[in-house]
C-alpha cells in the first residue's frame, strides 16, 4: 500500500500525485517506469516516474485521465492509498557521452519528456527542450523545464501560447542552426513518427519513448510487442526507449487500436453503474 502525500492539477485532466516508495525511488534513473494498481480488484497500468527524491524516498507520477482505470486514480486524494505499485521497470536511458540534446514532449508525454530533460542536463549535455498542447491551458511543467533546460520554446496549436504550430516546427528550425547529437521525442504516435522522419535525413540519432499496451510489465504476456528493425521487441524489458528510425510506427498505431472497443464497453458500464 502507498499513501498520496500530494496531489496537483496541472491542467483539465492531467494530475500529479506523490507518494512514498522508498525502494523505487533509490533506483529509479531517467526512462523507467513503474506499473500500479488503484485497488484489489483493478487492473495494471504503466506510468513513468516523473521525478524522484532518493533522499525522501518519495516519486512523482504524472497521468492523463483518458479511461476507467486513471479516472479512478484521479478521484484519490491525499491520505488515500494505492494498492500495488512495481518498479523500477523498463530500460534507463544512457545519459553520458552527447553535447547537445534536443528533448520534444507532446501534450501529456511532456511528464514523460522531464525526468530525460533533467537527467541529460544534470549530466552535462547543453539541452534544448521543446513542449506543446493543444492550447495555453494544456501546457504543463513549463517553469520546471525552464530550470532544467538551456533553452525552452512552448507551442500551442492553436496559437493561444507560444509558438503558433507544433513541436516539429521549432525542430526544424533547431536543426537548421544547430549540430545536434541527439533527439528525444516523446507524445502522440504521429508526432513522434514526424520527428524520426526530420531527422532521418540527416542521421542524427533519434530516440522515442513507447509506452504502448503494457500487461505484465515482464515480458511475459507478449502485450506490449513492437517492431523495432524488423524484430519484435517488448516495450516493457526491451524498452520503453526505442531506435526511432527503426520502429514500424504503422504496426504500433494499428495495434494501439486494438483495444478501443473493450475500453468503450468499460466506460459505457461506469457510466450505467453510476
Amino acid at each position: 500500500m502507498h499513501e498520496i502525500l500530494e496531489k496537483d492539477v496541472l491542467a483539465p485532466g492531467i494530475k500529479k500525485i506523490k507518494v512514498k516508495a522508498p525502494l523505487i525511488a533509490s533506483k529509479t534513473q531517467p526512462g523507467n517506469f513503474i506499473i500500479l494498481r488503484v485497488n484489489e480488484e483493478g487492473e495494471r497500468i504503466p506510468l513513468t516516474v516523473a521525478d524522484y527524491e532518493r533522499d525522501t524516498g518519495i516519486i512523482s507520477i504524472i497521468f492523463q485521465e483518458v479511461g476507467y482505470t486513471t479516472e479512478l486514480l484521479g478521484r484519490l486524494e491525499v491520505g488515500d492509498f494505492i494498492r500495488d505499485i512495481v518498479g523500477p521497470l523498463g530500460q534507463h536511458l544512457e545519459l553520458e557521452g552527447f553535447k547537445k540534446v534536443v528533448c520534444l514532449g507532446g501534450g501529456s508525454g511532456t511528464a514523460l519528456l522531464y525526468p530525460k530533460v533533467k537527467g541529460f542536463y544534470e549530466a552535462g549535455a547543453e539541452v534544448i527542450a521543446i513542449t506543446g498542447a493543444r492550447n495555453k491551458e494544456l501546457i504543463i511543467l513549463e517553469d520546471e523545464l525552464a530550470e532544467v533546460s538551456d533553452k525552452l520554446y512552448v507551442t500551442t496549436d492553436d496559437g493561444s501560447y507560444g509558438h503558433h504550430g507544433f513541436v516539429t516546427d521549432i525542430l526544424k528550425d533547431v536543426l537548421a542552426q544547430e549540430e545536434v547529437d541527439l533527439v528525444i521525442a516523446i507524445g502522440p504516435v504521429p508526432m513522434m513518427k514526424a520527428v524520426a522522419e526530420l531527422t532521418r535525413p540527416d542521421h542524427i540519432k533519434t530516440i522515442v519513448s513507447l509506452n504502448s499496451l503494457m500487461i505484465d510489465g515482464t515480458g511475459m504476456c507478449g502485450g506490449c510487442r513492437v517492431t523495432v528493425g524488423g524484430k519484435t521487441k517488448f516495450t516493457c524489458v526491451d524498452g520503453p526507449a526505442f531506435d526511432g528510425h527503426q520502429v514500424d510506427f504503422d504496426g504500433l498505431i494499428n495495434r494501439l487500436n486494438y483495444y478501443h472497443g473493450e475500453e468503450g464497453h468499460c466506460q459505457l458500464e461506469k457510466e450505467v453503474n453510476k
